[in-house]
């Protein structure tokens, strides 16, 4: 059939000349603001994705914004062969924010945790005296933490791990939220353990009270470095600045992106100690665009909306209400568990009412759109600045959906 209208034909487009990497809903956003999209036919659709919270300050944040624009008119680039005059007040300012010492900019959340396992290898080799070659690394069971070939060695996702071996050795899979399991897998060559503190991907699951103050004590006890991928729920998405904070664990190491470059550039960091990132030497590890003038001044900005403290507030009451709400929706039939902490929830759908993309197609019919994962579940990330009115709006959507 010959594609008649705009959305369309662009999608035949994309179809026909772009891989087949992803399976977008069959939506064409032409502009967003706020927690706003508008597709290339002029219909609104509330954002309950935020770009993975990527988007965490909303579409067309004006300070962001101009942020961006005043750096464009000034440099963009200098690759990390000269300084430029906003890198070191960006590593200051997030070293600071995140009360550690030294900051290893790149700009893909895939990166950042390319070099912290990088990172915990060195400290294995060249501080904890691990034997050279035998440094691993633990890791969790439906862990996502991007999909290079080194992590998806460590995936227990079929979809992103199949078809792309040989596989990266040096990493042991334990079950999330089982401390035992854990304390077993640490032994004399494991230099870290990475962790997400909420699992994203894996339907926003948060593990039992105790898990993440557990693993900084074993990881403590045992001398091994406590990595946590924060690159989702990090930075004001959880009501917190880092999803660890909520239960006052602070790791040796944080990984950080997506909101970090506010939906505007791509910017990502691995934050530690000196005494962890201070053995990197010249031509040990880098990148071109890493840390660059034009990221370096949106991320700056980015810490300075988040040290107000507004961000944080926000998800946190809204999310009480939206847990509140989706929380009714259990029990009836429609809604088997609900999961999440802030402006980050999962929802299992009874799989008799649809599969979480068919939902998430009657939702786009709606003016809604959001993510399904695995099997029925749902997704929901509103961005930070959506409005209790917008959220129950959205809210009420989805209840129309699930009474079919």
């Amino acid at each position: 059939m010959t594609p008649t209208t705009s959305t369309e034909r662009s999608i035949a487009a994309a179809e026909a000349h772009s891989a087949h990497n992803y399976h977008p809903l069959p939506v064409v956003v032409a502009s967003a603001e706020g927690a706003w999209m508008t597709d290339v036919e002029g219909k609104r659709y509330l954002d309950m994705l935020a770009g993975y919270s990527a988007l965490n300050f909303g579409h067309g944040n004006r300070r962001l914004i101009e942020a961006a624009k005043r750096q464009l008119d000034r440099v963009t680039l200098t690759s990390r062969a000269f300084h430029h005059d906003r890198f070191a007040e960006f590593c200051t300012r997030l070293a600071e924010f995140c009360g550690m010492e030294m900051v290893l900019p790149m700009n893909t959340g895939a990166e950042a945790v390319e070099t912290a396992v990088k990172t915990a290898r060195k400290w294995g080799y060249r501080a904890k005296g691990v034997p050279d070659g035998r440094a691993k690394i633990v890791v969790a069971e439906n862990n996502f933490h991007g999909r290079t070939t080194t992590i998806v060695s460590f995936s227990t996702d079929p979809e992103a791990r199949a078809d792309y071996g040989p596989y990266t050795p040096g990493f042991e899979i334990v079950p999330y939220g089982d401390l035992q399991a854990l304390a077993d897998a640490v032994d004399e060559d494991t230099v870290a353990v990475l962790i997400e503190p909420i699992q994203g991907e894996a339907g926003v699951l948060v593990p039992p009270p105790g898990y993440l103050p557990g693993v900084r004590e074993l990881t403590r006890e045992r001398d091994v470095l406590f990595i946590a991928d924060e690159i989702q729920s990090g930075l004001g998405r959880t009501g917190a600045d880092f999803a660890c904070r909520h239960e006052d664990v602070v790791p040796d190491m944080y990984v950080l992106g997506k909101a970090l470059g506010g939906g505007i550039v791509p910017v990502s960091a691995v934050v530690s100690s000196r005494e962890v990132l201070g053995l990197f030497r010249p031509g040990e590890h880098g990148s071109t665009f890493g840390g660059n003038p034009l990221a370096c001044a949106v991320a700056l900005e980015v810490l300075a909306m988040l040290r107000s403290g507004e961000y944080q507030q926000r998800a946190t009451e809204l999310g009480e209400h939206l847990h509140h709400e989706l929380g009714l929706l259990v029990g009836g039939g429609a809604v088997d568990a609900v999961r999440g902490r802030g402006l980050w929830a999962g929802v299992d759908i009874n799989p008799a009412l649809g599969t979480g993309r068919e939902i998430s197609e009657r939702l786009m019919k709606l003016g809604v759109l959001v993510k399904d994962t695995h099997g029925s579940t749902i997704r929901l990330a509103p961005p930070l600045v959506i409005t209790k009115e917008d959220l129950d709006w959205g809210l009420d959507q989805l209840r129309t959906v699930l009474a079919g």
